[in-house]
C-alpha cells in the first residue's frame, strides 16, 4: 500500500500489526485512545520529537533498562544478572498458570512459551551467531521473528510443538551460555568487531562489535519480558473470574 491515499479513512478500532509507516505524513488525525507499540525514530508529534520523551519516561518507570545498555564489562555481567532478576517472578507466575496457560495466546501475540523460545532465538541469532561466528548456533526449538523465512535453512524445527519444561531447557542453556561468556569478558571485547558469518542464519551476514550485538539481546529481553507480563496480567485475570466449581 505504499504511497496510497487514505484521505478521510475512517481507521477507528482497528488492529493493525508488523505496518512499515516509516516516512509516512499523517494529518489532520485522531488518535483519542489510542495504543500505539512502535520502534520510534525521529517522529515528530504536533511539532514535538516523541522518541527522547518516551525514552526519558520508559527509564524513570522502568531503570533497569539503563543497566541493559552497558557501556563495559562488568555492566554486561550486570545486565546479565538484570535479565535474570527481571524474569525470576514472572517465571513463578507463569508456573502457577501451568500448562496449557503457557501455551495459550492473547489477542494473536505468541504465548508465553514461544516468547521465551523467541528469546533462545535471539540469544542464537545475536550472540552465538553474530558474536561467537559459530556455524549453527540456532536451537531447533527458537522461534525467529514473523518476518523471517529462513528457518528451516538455520536448523529450526518449524513444526516444534516443545512441552514448556523442554522451553525452559532450552531458555536456561542460553542463558547459561550468554553468563560464562560475560564472566571472562574484558573492556577492550565490547568495542571488538566480528563477522561477517556467512552461515546460514540471522542477523544478516555483516561486521559488529561484540557491544553492539549484546545491547540488541538485553533489549529484546527487556521488550519481550513487557508483553509477557502484559499478557500474563490477562491470563491471571481470566482464571480469576472463572465460577469456581464447587462439586
Amino acid at each position: 500500500m505504499t504511497g496510497s491515499p487514505w484521505d478521510g479513512a475512517d481507521l477507528s478500532g482497528q488492529v493493525i500489526r508488523e505496518v512499515d509507516l516509516s516516512g509516512a505524513d499523517v494529518r489532520g488525525a485522531m488518535l483519542a485512545n489510542t495504543s500505539i507499540d512502535a520502534y520510534i525514530v525521529g517522529l515528530r508529534l504536533n511539532g514535538v520529537e516523541v522518541a527522547p520523551l518516551v525514552e526519558a519516561e520508559l527509564n524513570r518507570l522502568h531503570p533497569e533498562r539503563v543497566e541493559l545498555r552497558p557501556t563495559d564489562a562488568d555492566g554486561v555481567r550486570r545486565a546479565v544478572e538484570v535479565v535474570e532478576e527481571m524474569w525470576a517472578p514472572t517465571l513463578t507466575r507463569a508456573h502457577a498458570l501451568g500448562e496449557p496457560a503457557v501455551h495459550e495466546s492473547v489477542d494473536g501475540e505468541w504465548s508465553f512459551a514461544q516468547t521465551l523460545r523467541h528469546l533462545v532465538f535471539v540469544t542464537d541469532g545475536w550472540f552465538g551467531h553474530a558474536v561467537a561466528q559459530d556455524a549453527a548456533p540456532f536451537h531447533p526449538l527458537g522461534l525467529p521473528a514473523t518476518f523471517d523465512t529462513g528457518a528451516a535453512s538455520y536448523g529450526i524445527d518449524e513444526q516444534a510443538t516443545p512441552s514448556y519444561a523442554e522451553v525452559l531447557d532450552a531458555r536456561d542453556s542460553r542463558l547459561d551460555r550468554l553468563r560464562k561468556f560475560a564472566a571472562d569478558l574484558t573492556d577492550e571485547d565490547l568495542g571488538r568487531e566480528c563477522g561477517p558469518n556467512e552461515a546460514p542464519g540471522y542477523p544478516p551476514a555483516a561486521v559488529r562489535t561484540v557491544g553492539s550485538c549484546l545491547t540488541v539481546v538485553f533489549g529484546e529481553e527487556w521488550a519481550h519480558h513487557q508483553f509477557a507480563v502484559r499478557d500474563l496480567t490477562i491470563l491471571e485475570s481470566a482464571r480469576a473470574a472463572r465460577p469456581v466449581d464447587r462439586d
